[in-house]
């Protein structure tokens, strides 16, 4: 068996075993790495529309909240099971996506920007529209998530099992598509779009494609949260942190990467409520924007080539040492 699955089977036992065992008591401990993973959820979807697609996104709330209200209305008003309306409401996130495919024709901060303004949209309609949404009231005693097999998937460790899953589904995904083909083809697109357009890559079909996706995967961890919350309302659901949090973690750990929006996620919320809460209780943000200010200053590829580039440099001198 080859190393890099040693570790990947040691990886997963851990996350599926060791954590619920030695954490599953603490509650309060559960609720933060499961919220942990829910931005690092987020943060994963960003980084492959920036990565992949090459588009930077400010509008990710859009894709969060409408996949909230889609999965809380298909159990509430239709009496749907919890899972599968968690994945239809992905699937309505990639809907409401489609209403921005015309944004695919701007470039850089013009993107941005209209996906921004997108975001503010969706929020207005589901304050307005009272009949279906509940207005500013939001939505209340939203179905938790069920019991499977006898295991009550609702409380701290079955929602963590459940978010863990769903966030290792997504990085098998993203690095299926890496390494497919199309994203092959994306890589060259980054490089010259025109000249990847004459040999025939349809580039606005690609863009597309993984602004589709990307709205799918966020709009999942959206109605994940809404049935572990069990309340909606508009100013929550697209509230602009679940786009701004997931974006200084994706960047902070290495959006250019798999593994580092997770890590950058784990490292940033952990830190915020954990650290940064205690010390600052008003305006801890600001140390959160100076822990992203001071790793774009020291690394600007974020932590994890900041871990790898130490670790080959203690590799280095390691091997000296033996020369010597």
């Amino acid at each position: 068996m080859k190393k890099s699955a040693c570790w990947t089977i040691a990886l997963l036992l851990g996350l599926y075993l060791l954590v619920p065992l030695v954490l599953g008591r603490q509650l309060y401990l559960m609720s933060l790495i499961v919220s942990a993973l829910i931005l690092g959820g987020i943060a994963l979807a960003w980084a492959l529309l920036g990565n992949l697609g090459g588009m930077v996104s400010f509008g990710h709330a859009a894709f969060f909240g409408v996949g909230a209200y889609v999965s809380a209305l298909l159990t509430l008003r239709l009496g749907w099971p919890v899972l599968p309306s968690m994945l239809l409401g992905g699937v309505g996130a990639a809907v409401a996506s489609l209403a921005m495919l015309p944004a695919l024709r701007l470039k850089g901060p013009y993107f941005a920007l209209a996906i921004l303004a997108y975001s503010q949209i969706f929020r207005i309609l589901a304050t307005e529209w009272r009949g279906l949404t509940g207005g500013a009231g939001g939505l209340s005693s939203i179905p938790p998530l069920p019991r499977v097999a006898g295991f009550d998937l609702s409380g701290k460790v079955g929602a963590y099992l459940v978010i863990l899953t769903v966030v290792l589904l997504f990085v098998a995904l993203y690095r299926r598509l890496r390494d497919s083909d199309h994203g092959l083809a994306l890589k060259a697109m980054h490089e010259s779009e025109d000249a990847t357009r004459v040999v025939g890559v349809n580039s606005a079909g690609l863009k597309a494609g993984m602004l589709l996706i990307s709205a799918a995967m966020t709009g999942i961890v959206g109605a994940f949260n809404a049935h572990t919350i069990n309340f909606l309302e508009p100013d929550y659901a697209f509230d602009g942190s679940w786009t701004i949090i997931p974006v200084i973690a994706a960047i902070f750990g290495g959006y250019r990467s798999i593994a580092g929006p997770l890590l950058g996620a784990a490292v940033v919320y952990l830190a915020d409520q954990l650290l940064f809460k205690s010390l600052l209780p008003i305006g801890h943000e600001i140390m959160l924007g100076a822990l992203l200010a001071l790793m774009i200053i020291v690394s600007p590829g974020g932590l994890l080539p900041l871990l790898a580039g130490l670790r080959r440099r203690r590799r280095d001198q390691e091997a000296v040492h033996v020369e010597a």
